[in-house]
């Protein structure tokens, strides 16, 4: 199970340190391995989250952003995005940026950290939006009661999440953002993503038959089949706009490890190496958590990992007027998620505890009437 699930993890990690080794020796071998556990640790709550969206699509979907979403992830976040926001943002063209990246390292980690107050608005309110979509929906279980109850009942207001993120980029952009223009711009782009990616993603999941077409050959409708666990897995349209929102949710993950990068090196093919590996491990690690169940079986872990979402939106969003250490943003989420992952296993200790006293107590019952000893 582990070699299988993580297999194309470890390959890629051998041929990735390899070619940081034949790059640039030994001091480049360390900052790529470096690089690799700070983009695992700034993104272990990203592969809790993909896995709850990928266990609702169909296999045909999942072996799509397995493959290619895994090169959009390595090449596209961790290398093009970074040379098209400062093409962008210093008005170069692609074969300018491209030379800039490459031969003055600088001067280009220079044009990302002025570029990181738009890219921090779009990312950041993004995964807020997101956020306070989870905590403002009524649910069975709550990892936090004392907390999640009033949220889940204020929630009831519509469109809630909408004005409570709008109301933060405000106050970020008029009081700590250099071009609060920019930034605004940037954070209604990423309320906008997320509203339309998130709701044709729902429109095309609830609309059932809206596609005909028979993507497995099975001659079930192409837009909803049950899976092995029960769910109803999202293939045609419905799984195409989830793939698409995957992806987005993985870049707006991506923003804050690409930009934090830069303190350990400037070097484009050091920080792909190394972003590119820990990308990999997060993809292995959310077929792990889909394959094995693991958000059935420990149900808050889903909650820390929402938590830790809205943990990393904040300091995205801080980070637009003062600069939010790397270690502050993966400890948080990392500190939910584990704190998550306790709750659920004291809860399903609680659980079982009870079943076997409830069991324990009707055999008792049975012996002292005499049924058992018929």
């Amino acid at each position: 199970m582990i070699l299988r699930t993580f297999g194309w993890s470890f390959a890629v990690t051998a041929l990735g340190l390899v070619a940081a080794l034949l790059y640039g020796g030994p001091v480049i071998l360390a900052l790529v391995a470096v690089l690799a556990v700070l983009e695992i640790s700034l993104s272990f709550d990203n592969a809790v989250v993909n896995a709850k969206v990928l266990e609702r699509m169909s296999p045909f979907w999942q072996k799509i952003f397995l493959t290619i979403g895994i090169a959009i992830a390595v090449f596209g976040m961790r290398l093009v995005f970074p040379l098209l926001i400062v093409g962008i943002t210093a008005q170069l063209n692609p074969i300018e940026a491209i030379d800039l990246a490459f031969n003055d390292h600088e001067e280009y980690a220079h044009r990302m950290h002025e570029a990181y107050p738009m890219i921090a608005a779009f990312g950041g309110m993004f995964l807020l939006m997101l956020f306070l979509d989870f905590v403002f929906e009524e649910r069975a279980d709550k990892w936090l009661p004392w907390l999640e109850r009033p949220l889940a009942r204020i929630g009831k207001l519509d469109q809630l999440s909408v004005v409570v993120a709008g109301a933060a980029l405000a106050f970020v952009a008029g009081n700590y953002a250099d071009d609060p223009g920019q930034v605004m711009i940037a954070g209604v782009l990423g309320m906008v993503t997320y509203i339309l990616v998130n709701g044709l993603g729902e429109l095309f999941a609830e609309s059932g038959g809206i596609d005909e077409d028979d993507e497995d050959g099975d001659g079930a409708p192409a837009a909803a089949r049950v899976g092995p666990n029960g769910l109803v897995l999202a293939t045609g349209k419905a799984g195409f706009f989830l793939f698409l929102y995957l992806e987005v949710l993985d870049a707006s993950f991506s923003f804050d490890g690409v930009i934090g990068a830069f303190a350990i090196s400037t070097d484009p093919v050091v920080i792909m190496l190394g972003l590119g590996i820990g990308a990999m491990y997060i993809r292995s690690l959310t077929v792990f958590l889909v394959r094995k169940g693991t958000l059935h079986e420990y149900v808050y872990l889903e909650h820390g990992a929402h938590w830790a979402i809205g943990a990393l939106a904040v300091c995205m969003l801080i980070g637009i007027g003062a600069h939010v250490p790397e270690w502050i943003t993966g400890g948080l989420g990392a500190a939910l998620i584990i704190a998550a992952f306790l709750s659920s296993v004291l809860r399903n200790r609680r659980e079982d505890g009870e079943e076997n006293a409830a069991g324990s107590g009707e055999k008792s019952e049975l012996e002292s009437t005499g049924v058992s000893g018929g």
